[in-house]
């Protein structure tokens, strides 16, 4: 049998794209998927950290994407929506895992820094200030991964897909306050980890 090659730039931009969907047209889910695959991707990767799951939470969400798109309200972008469904499906599969670490969601004491490790409080030099090599970006990413899921996640579409902050508490289903919370406590967990190599690095370029 013949296949014919299907042409998946039809819709020329999104809410072409969304209606189609909404129509049940034969190839809108097809389109979705090759527009929005490749970011989804690189969020259930980071957040699940193995190749397979994050394979299995992408085809998750596309099926629930398509099956559920007449819920999808429009109130934020097409890509927004879809990673909340990868996000939730992530989540789900995190929770599952045996032994994952206790979430981190308690108030903190403040967040003007007097709740900063003692072993970093006097630790200024800042990762973000270099230029990432293939080391230091391997290292970071390292870093992220050993975050607990709540933490994790939340600094992933944060600092990493760059949503905002609203953004980031609609995708989670939490408050904007709740956000702020979990993103301080990601980034002095992050310093806590990332100490030691820093430091060292900080250290070795001082003249003796």
């Amino acid at each position: 049998m013949t296949t014919v090659p299907i042409d998946l730039e039809i819709y020329e931009d999104e809410e072409a794209l969304l209606q189609g969907l909404l129509d049940g047209d034969r190839f809108a889910c097809a389109c979705m998927l090759k527009r929005h695959a490749p970011r989804v991707y690189a969020v259930a990767l980071r957040m699940m950290g193995d190749p397979d799951e994050a394979e299995e939470v992408l085809q998750e969400t596309f099926i629930s994407a398509c099956k559920n798109i007449t819920t999808f309200e429009q109130r934020s972008a097409l890509s927004t929506w879809l990673h909340r469904i990868a996000t939730n499906a992530a989540l789900m599969r995190l929770r599952k895992r045996k032994g994952y670490e206790v979430s981190l969601d308690a108030p903190v004491e403040t967040l003007d820094g007097d709740d900063v490790p003692r072993q970093i409080a006097d630790w200024a030099y800042a990762p973000s200030s270099h230029a990432l090599d293939s080391e230091t970006r391997q290292i970071l990413e390292d870093a992220v991964a050993q975050l607990p899921e709540t933490l994790r996640t939340t600094f992933i579409l944060r600092e990493i897909e760059g949503y905002s902050t609203e953004e980031t508490a609609t995708m989670l289903d939490i408050s904007i306050s709740a956000a702020k919370v979990r993103l301080h406590r990601a980034r002095l967990r992050l310093r806590e980890i990332l100490t030691p190599y820093f430091s060292d690095e900080f250290s070795a370029s001082d003249p003796e």
